[in-house]
């Protein structure tokens, strides 16, 4: 059972693995892109390219759902970043009950998007977890974790990426050992939460010092981007760092204090000035910094941040 890219990473594993894979359960067809046309999860085409039976139950909160889920007769459950909480009864449904790739380092990250606020909250580590599930929230007795370092400008894509390689590893090494393993139970006073993101979590509040917006501008892609406004255009930055060696106790949060050549220079919070690399005026594509520069009015002593972005 699983979703995205880095799930389908992980069926390809149990396929390359040998595994009797008897059905695949993936979220309902929903429209993407520009063209609003209906796209196919990538499990499921990697599901279809593999001749699997496809599942895409709209409910599964439901007798019939429970029904169909229990004929399959498989000896567990393996869920990959589905999308959805499952009910007890899919849990238990199977003889050695189900198991999870979850992207962070239980207890830690619990939730819908652990490697976007790994990123976000400055960790400079992450890693995967095999878990057994149970009704709670990513709650379940780990089996076996694996950590990897959190390079300073990686972004969550990049680092999800690399995480959808480990997890299928991992899955792999839990499923050869199965037998062996002894599930440990989480430490639940260790726990954070990693909720899905909202819109309005993008937006960027400068008085924040340089170091933290940067973290929120690599963890919070592809959604919601970080954003922020100039005038009453919408303005997402991509690639930003903080920078050490520029005086600006002085200036207001969200002061342009450079823009020429390569260089866009905006003042933060705690005496703190970010370099902003790659952005992204709205209605137009991401450009360098340069290129922005040389066609919009952007000037040192302006702000961002004073407009409305709806």
């Amino acid at each position: 059972m699983g979703t995205p890219a880095a799930a389908a990473c992980s069926l390809k594993r149990l396929l390359q693995d040998g595994h009797d894979v008897v059905a695949v359960y993936t979220q309902p067809d929903r429209p993407a892109g520009r063209g609003n046309k209906i796209a196919f999860s990538p499990v499921k085409r990697l599901a279809l390219e593999s001749g699997l039976p496809v599942f895409q139950p709209v409910k599964i909160k439901t007798q019939e759902a429970i029904d169909i889920f229990r004929s399959h007769r498989a000896d567990m459950v393996v869920v990959v970043a589905y999308g959805r909480i499952l009910p007890e009864s899919f849990l238990q449904a199977f003889p050695k009950g189900a198991i999870n790739v979850h992207f962070s380092l239980l207890p830690k990250y619990r939730g819908a998007a652990p490697v976007n606020w790994a990123i976000v909250n400055g960790e400079n580590k992450n890693g995967v977890t095999t878990m057994r599930m149970d009704a709670g929230l990513d709650t379940g007795d780990i089996l076996l974790i694996k950590e990897t370092v959190i390079s300073p400008q990686e972004t969550a894509p990049e680092l999800m990426d690399r995480l959808a390689v480990i997890g299928a590893d991992l899955l792999s090494e839990t499923l050869s050992n199965f037998d062996r393993l002894l599930p440990r139970p989480q430490n639940h006073s260790d726990a954070t939460f990693a909720p899905i993101m909202k819109r309005e979590d993008g937006r960027i509040d400068w008085t924040m010092g340089a170091d933290k917006i940067a973290n929120r501008i690599r963890g919070f892609q592809p959604f919601p981007g970080s954003f922020t406004s100039f005038g009453s255009r919408k303005i997402t930055i991509w690639s930003a760092k903080p920078i050490l060696d520029v005086e600006v106790s002085t200036e207001p949060a969200g002061r342009i204090i450079e823009a020429q050549g390569d260089s866009l220079i905006i003042a933060c919070g705690d005496g703190t000035a970010l370099l902003v690399e790659e952005l992204q005026v709205e209605g137009k594509r991401k450009m360098n910094v340069r290129d922005i520069l040389n066609g919009t009015s952007i000037k040192v002593g302006e702000t961002l941040g004073g407009g409305t972005v709806l």
